[in-house]
C-alpha cells in the first residue's frame, strides 16, 4: 500500500509537472504565433545566403556584424525596389482606369480585321472586342458581377500583397541577426538535432536540412523571382496595363510550378493585336525565353543538392497559401520539402 501510495503520489505530480509544461508552452507559442511565418523565412534566407556571408566575412577582415549588415541591406533593395516600381506601375493603371471610366474618356482600340482569321479564338474574340471599342459601358455592365468579383480579388490581392512585403522585412532583419551570430545559430541547430536524434545522427540531419533549404530556395524560389522580374520587365517595356500585378501572378504561379506562360498568354494575343509587328515579335521571343528559364535552371541548381519531386512542391505551396498567405507560398514550399526529405531518410535508415 505505501508503495502504491507512493508510485500515485509520483504519478500525480509528474502529470501537473507535464501539464504546466504544455499550458507554458501553449502559451509561448501563442504568443510568438504572428511571427512564426517571418521567423521561418528569416531562418531560411539565413541558410540559403550563409555562403555567401562567409565570403563576405573574409573580404571585410572578420567583421561579422558589418557583412550582416550589408547583406540584409542588399536583401531589403532586392525586395523594395521591384515591389516599388511594380506597384507603381500598377496603381498608375488602376488610377487610370478610374478617371476613363468616370469621365468617359476610356476607349478600347478596334482589333485588325486579321485577328478574325485566328484559328477558334479569332471569331468570338474580335466580336467581343469590338463592341468594347464601340460601347464600353454597356459591353462592361454585362459583365458587372464578373467585373466585382475581380476587382474583390485584386484589392484583396494587393493587401496581402503590402502585408507579407512587411512580413518579408521582418524575415531580412531576423536572417541578418542570425548570420551575425551564425556560429552561435549553428551550435544550437546542432544541439537541437542531437538531442532529437543523438550526436552522430543530429550532425547528419543538421546537413541534411541545411542542403535541402539551400537547394529548394535556389532552385524554386531563386528562379521563380528571376521570371518574375524579367517577365515583369517585358511587360513595362511594352506598356502592358498594371504590368506589376501580372508580374506578382507570374511569381506566384512559377512557385507553385503552373510556370508564367498562363499569364503571357493572354497579354501575347493582347500585343500582336494592338503593337506593330516588330515589337510583337521581339516581346513573343523574349517571353518564350523567360518562360522557359525554369527548364534551364532549375536542373542546374537542383542537381546540386537534393532531387525534389514538384508534387510536394505544389502541395507545400498550396498549403502555405492557404494557411499564412503568399508569404506561405514559399515557406510552404520549403518545410514541406525539408519534411519530406527528412521522412525519407528516417525511413530508409530504419529499413
Amino acid at each position: 500500500m505505501v508503495e502504491q501510495r507512493e508510485f500515485l503520489a509520483n504519478a500525480i505530480e509528474a502529470s501537473v509537472r507535464i501539464g504546466l509544461l504544455l499550458v507554458l508552452a501553449a502559451w509561448c507559442f501563442d504568443i510568438i504565433r504572428p511571427f512564426v511565418i517571418p521567423i521561418a523565412w528569416g531562418i531560411i534566407i539565413a541558410v540559403a545566403q550563409y555562403p555567401g556571408y562567409r565570403q563576405l566575412c573574409v573580404w571585410f577582415g572578420g567583421r561579422r556584424r558589418a557583412a550582416a549588415i550589408l547583406i540584409a541591406t542588399i536583401d531589403l533593395l532586392v525586395l523594395l525596389v521591384p515591389a516599388v516600381l511594380l506597384s507603381d506601375t500598377l496603381l498608375d493603371g488602376l488610377q487610370g482606369l478610374a478617371k476613363g471610366l468616370q469621365e468617359g474618356t476610356l476607349a478600347v482600340p478596334r482589333l485588325p480585321e486579321s485577328v478574325k482569321d485566328w484559328p477558334l479564338i479569332g471569331e468570338p474574340l474580335s466580336g467581343f472586342w469590338n463592341q468594347a471599342s464601340q460601347n464600353l459601358a454597356a459591353t462592361a455592365a454585362k459583365f458587372a458581377p464578373q467585373l466585382r468579383a475581380a476587382a474583390g480579388w485584386v484589392l484583396s490581392t494587393a493587401t496581402g500583397a503590402g502585408f507579407s512585403v512587411l512580413q518579408f522585412i521582418i524575415a531580412i532583419v531576423i536572417a541578418g541577426a542570425l548570420l551575425a551570430q551564425s556560429d552561435a545559430s549553428a551550435r544550437f541547430a546542432r544541439a537541437v538535432a542531437a538531442r532529437l536524434v543523438g550526436e552522430e545522427k543530429g550532425a547528419d540531419l543538421a546537413r541534411l536540412a541545411e542542403t535541402v533549404v539551400r537547394s529548394v530556395t535556389k532552385g524554386i524560389l531563386g528562379v521563380a523571382l528571376i521570371q518574375a522580374i524579367l517577365a515583369g520587365i517585358g511587360f513595362m517595356v511594352m506598356g502592358i496595363p498594371a504590368a506589376g500585378l501580372w508580374a506578382l501572378l507570374c511569381l506566384l504561379l512559377s512557385t507553385v510550378q503552373i510556370g508564367i506562360f498562363p499569364i503571357t498568354l493572354p497579354i501575347l494575343i493582347y500585343v500582336f493585336a494592338t503593337a506593330d509587328t516588330v515589337p510583337a515579335v521581339l516581346f513573343l521571343v523574349w517571353s518564350l525565353i523567360v518562360g522557359s528559364l525554369d527548364n534551364v535552371l532549375k536542373p542546374l541548381v537542383l542537381g546540386r543538392g537534393v532531387q525534389v519531386p514538384m508534387a510536394v512542391i505544389f502541395v507545400g505551396s498550396i498549403g502555405g497559401f492557404i494557411s499564412s498567405g503568399i508569404i506561405g507560398l514559399f515557406v510552404g514550399a520549403v518545410v514541406l520539402t525539408l519534411g519530406y526529405k527528412l521522412l525519407l531518410a528516417w525511413v530508409y535508415e530504419r529499413a
